[in-house]
């Protein structure tokens, strides 16, 4: 394989002062809005004029003060004029460091002090990343219109856009950072093993069997290869399954943690796999570059990454499979979301050797020593699509260029259909299956950008596909009991939080995000674009009548909604900031008062004709 390392020079090519300049005072923006956000600063309002304000923020010590221009939109987000910050030191100006903003915040920002150091960490590797991205020779926003799935893939500015430090990995070296990123996009090839089948667990979807796993995934050559790797020692092919692992995984994790398994055999190392893989935003997943139709990838990677360790438990194979069958059941079987093209890509076969002595050891349901040696396989949507579709990231939809250009406008631009036609199909295929999947089947999924695909036709959203479905779905407050294989989605949670599977996840978490930046790229009115979100939710309501006691009991037109805090989360602990298997995740939640509905206003509108689109040619 290639050496990917760069030299010792090269690690820090992107490092220039004009650069992190850049960087620092785009970060100290977001930092200052969101930590605003989440009301653990309260920015100070001088004055107005024209509908922008004039903020003041000073440091816990009062020595450090910044100021800067906004608009104050609904949720609670102010749209900073990032020209317009300036920080200023005893009287003098100073440069923007999005470090030092976070010590001179530490009070209110309540760090346990074994959070402090390592969430710094994450926020330099975050400013290290966004200084590459800057920086390469990447494309375009208007060429990405007509790129390919994976090189979008590699091309994001920005992944979850609530987290300050949402590039932390840490664990990676610079030479891992130049080969995993997935901003990097280099090729890279899986580490293959055999693991004993006693200590091995496999599970797998019903229409699948480990064999057929096998021969679909890996070349006649290889099989073959791998059985007289085996052979050559002795060994018997038919007492091993196969296990893929991440090579960072191999080098820095299992050739030491699995030391004695690699000595007895129980681990036999078969060598790397003929096909290439790129790392997708979600750094763990790996889409077969050499084969897309084929299955990605995921591994356990014992790094930390945006709140939490991102390793893999061998866990996971009890109950995942059913998981993935029985929501794939529920899918397929709803005629409504058959009809919005929505389908889920399933986790289609799980495997994961058990360390003997961590596991003996260590009783605890999170830890990261026996959470390093698993994978799982996901349908490519590679195969699902038809013809004249492509994909494309949802991550996509905020993405800015170095030039400063969106992604979204020149989709707009490209698709001829103007700025409301276009997010009236985009709210149709994204909202309405989530709306349905919650109202129907009281089931919710993590929608936010990196686990949503969106398939486009001339342009356009047309239709989604989402992922990450073991770990990242629940059902909340059951009103049947669920089969015992997958009892563990059921959810007990209080009534006054299950709509924030809706409020906070898409609305705060994402529309949000969409609504500025329509705002400051289109000059597109916020009212104008909660209104048709709220004409979307009207339009899934009237096709629903059977469900409309539903619609009041949990009501998305309610004047506000509980606020709930994903910094807060991070900043009390960035390893685990929501124990998912806990008997009650909503325990950890951070809630802090109340944001107003930004659709409240238009409880009693009613879709009529079409407005006239006067953004249609910015």
């Amino acid at each position: 394989m290639t050496n990917l390392a760069p030299s010792p020079a090269a690690a820090i090519s992107h490092l220039d002062l004009g650069t992190w300049q850049h960087v620092n005072r785009a970060l100290v923006a977001k930092a200052i809005r969101e930590f605003a956000h989440e009301l653990l600063i309260a920015p100070s309002l001088e004055r107005v004029e024209n509908g922008v304000g004039e903020y003041r923020l000073l440091s816990d010590a009062g020595d450090v003060e910044y100021r800067f221009r906004a608009r104050a939109l609904w949720l609670d987000h102010l749209s900073i004029d990032e020209s317009s910050l300036v920080r200023r030191i005893a009287g003098r100006e100073a440069p923007l460091d999005a470090l030092s903003l976070v010590v001179e915040l530490a009070a209110r920002l309540g760090m346990p002090e074994r959070v402090t150091a390592t969430y710094l960490e994450e926020l330099s590797s975050t400013l290290s990343a966004a200084a590459f991205k800057l920086g390469r020779a990447g494309y375009s926003s208007a060429e990405l219109v007509h790129a390919d799935f994976q090189r979008i893939e590699g091309a994001m500015s920005e992944g979850h856009p609530c987290f300050v430090a949402n590039n932390g990995r840490v664990g990676f070296d610079a030479a891992d950072y130049a080969a995993y990123a997935p901003e990097c996009a280099r090729p890279l090839e899986l580490v293959w093993l055999a693991a004993q089948r006693s200590r091995t667990d496999f599970a797998c979807v019903a229409d699948l069997s480990y064999d057929a796993l096998v021969h679909e995934e890996l070349s006649a050559a290889v099989r073959a290869e791998f059985s007289e790797t085996l052979r050559a020692r002795g060994l018997h092919a038919e007492s091993y399954l196969l296990l893929p692992v991440h090579p960072w995984q191999w080098r820095n994790r299992i050739a030491q943690l699995y030391a004695p398994d690699l000595a007895s055999a129980d681990l036999v190392y078969l060598g790397r796999s003929e096909e290439q893989y790129q790392a997708q935003q979600s750094i763990r997943t790996l889409f077969n570059l050499s084969a897309p139709e084929k299955r990605y990838v995921k591994t356990a990677l014992s790094i930390v990454n945006m709140g939490f360790y991102r390793g893999m438990s061998a866990s996971i194979v009890e109950s995942s499979a059913a998981v993935n069958d029985w929501a794939h059941r529920l899918v397929t079987s709803d005629a409504y979301l058959r009809e919005l093209g929505f389908e889920i890509l399933r986790e289609v076969a799980f495997i994961g050797f058990r360390h003997r002595h961590y596991e003996r050891s260590n009783q605890k349901r999170v830890d990261p020593h026996k959470d390093t040696l698993a994978a799982l396989w996901r349908e490519s949507p590679v195969k699902r699509l038809r013809r004249g579709e492509r994909l494309m990231t949802m991550a996509a939809l905020v993405h800015v260029d170095a030039a400063g250009d969106s992604l979204l406008v020149e989709l707009v631009r490209a698709s001829g259909v103007g700025i409301d036609g276009w997010l009236r199909a985009y709210l149709s295929a994204y909202l309405k299956p989530q709306l349905h999947c919650f109202y129907a089947h009281r089931l919710v999924f993590t929608p936010h950008a990196e686990n949503l695909l969106l398939v486009l036709e001339d342009d356009v959203v047309t239709r989604t596909f989402i992922k990450d479905i073991a770990e990242d779905i629940g059902v909340l407050n059951p009103t049947q009991p669920l089969e015992p294989a997958v009892s563990r989605l059921g959810l007990r949670v209080p009534e006054d939080v299950m709509t924030l599977s809706i409020f906070t996840d898409i609305f705060d978490c994402w529309f949000r995000f969409l609504a500025a930046l329509l705002v400051e790229k289109l000059d597109y009115p916020q009212e104008k674009f909660w209104g048709l979100v709220a004409d979307c939710v009207h339009d899934y309501e009237r096709s629903q009548p059977a469900l409309r006691a539903e619609f009041r009991r949990y009501d998305l037109f309610a004047p506000t909604f509980i606020r709930n805090c994903l910094n807060r989360l991070q900043l009390t602990d960035n390893e685990l900031m929501i124990d998912l298997n806990a008997p009650d995740p909503v325990d950890s939640l951070q809630f802090r008062g109340v944001l107003s509905n930004p659709i409240a206003p238009f409880a009693e509108r009613r879709a009529g004709a079409p407005e006239g689109d006067s953004h249609a040619s910015k």
